[in-house]
């Protein structure tokens, strides 16, 4: 790789990744993660030496590549690279990197564009679920500017509505409304991304904290923990200890307007908004009887809009239930606006591999 590598650099959402055409990656899982730690610069806190920015919001790899699925034009695959840890792990998706697959596709020449806009149907290769992104390209190239804006990122820049049909697996995985767990009550819901709804005032927080004092709280990091690694077997994901998901959410009652206040963890760091798929949950949590933070929820009974308040704002998310044939709720529509950005498209060059131990001095 010392000629480096194809990259090109996007926030997406709320979050920043670098993107990759698979081709332009060793195929192989172990290099290429090899290969990813050393472009992003990890394991270092600072991440001085590569591209990422020291916070697992802005150490993600999107991976893109024609797809063979007949409901898709693309595969994605995200990739959540360690910041401090020489980790790669591929157990969850992200639905703010997901915001930048369709320009990314389009601009690479996977899809070609249309006219006034263009949609991509995208399949997450992490889940095996689908996403649809649509986004203005006039003239046939991907916007650069726009005057959409989403909270938690400055400016504004072009639209990216994202819908995501139902996933193939039950809404709520363990089969129950709520489970108890360490002695708090808690909601277990996937609408995309395994999530974990728990009150805040369950856990003596408030719910309203900036995201560094929850961070700081060593006994609430300890019940968290806890609850993490018992939910993540009892939503079948078996040893959760060294995975991102499930993620947990804590909910208390809304102060500026929207349906509820949610303060996330990713799974130890506090998200300083909240992720696109964990909204996803959040909002259709909120919408079961009986749930963890359905009673907390201002919702409007006559819209699907869930306006889900955040460390840095809110997040607007349209999401329904419908009734399965079991009985229970699961999944109706979701839909999502977010935002992307192209920061560069270039060449990155990775950081040498690390020499042999033993070898001459």
């Amino acid at each position: 790789m010392t000629d480096g590598v194809p990259c090109l650099l996007m926030r997406g959402g709320t979050s920043k990744g670098a993107y990759f055409l698979a081709d332009d990656l060793p195929a192989e899982p172990a290099a290429r993660d090899d290969l990813l730690l050393r472009i992003m610069g990890s394991p270092d806190e600072r991440q001085i030496d590569g591209l990422g920015g020291a916070h697992p919001l802005t150490s993600k790899v999107a991976v893109v590549s024609p797809s063979a699925d007949p409901e898709a034009d693309v595969d994605y695959l995200f990739l959540q690279v360690a910041v401090d840890r020489p980790e790669v792990s591929d157990r969850q998706n992200c639905g703010n990197i997901l915001a930048g697959v369709g320009p990314f596709a389009v601009e690479r020449g996977l899809v070609p564009a249309g006219e006034e806009e263009t949609s991509v149907r995208i399949r997450m290769v992490n889940t095996g679920d689908h996403a649809r992104a649509t986004f203005p390209t006039p003239g046939g190239r991907v916007a650069r500017t726009g005057d959409a804006e989403i909270a938690g990122v400055p400016g504004t820049a072009a639209p990216v509505v994202i819908e995501f049909p139902p996933g193939a697996g039950p809404l709520l995985p363990t089969g129950r409304v709520r489970d108890e767990i360490d002695g708090i009550q808690v909601t277990c819901v996937d609408n995309g991304m395994p999530t974990v709804l728990v009150e805040a005032a369950s856990l003596k927080a408030a719910g309203y904290e900036p995201p560094e004092d929850l961070e700081a709280d060593g006994a609430l990091a300890a019940r968290l923990r806890a609850i993490r690694l018992e939910a993540g077997r009892l939503m079948g994901l078996g040893d959760v200890s060294d995975t991102t998901v499930p993620k947990l959410t804590l909910l208390a009652p809304p102060r500026d307007g929207g349906a509820i206040t949610t303060r996330t963890f990713i799974p130890v760091r506090c998200h300083t908004s909240i992720g696109v798929l964990g909204a996803a949950g959040v909002a259709a949590g909120l919408r079961i009887e009986g749930a963890v933070g359905a009673d907390l929820a201002v919702l409007d009974a006559g819209s699907d809009r869930v306006r889900i308040e955040h460390p840095t704002g809110f997040l607007d998310i349209d999401s329904s239930l419908t009734t399965g044939p079991d009985g229970r709720p699961a999944p109706g529509r979701t839909a999502v606006i977010r935002t992307a950005r192209t920061i560069f498209d270039g060449t990155v060059f990775p950081r040498a591999a690390a020499r042999p131990r033993g070898g001459h001095r």
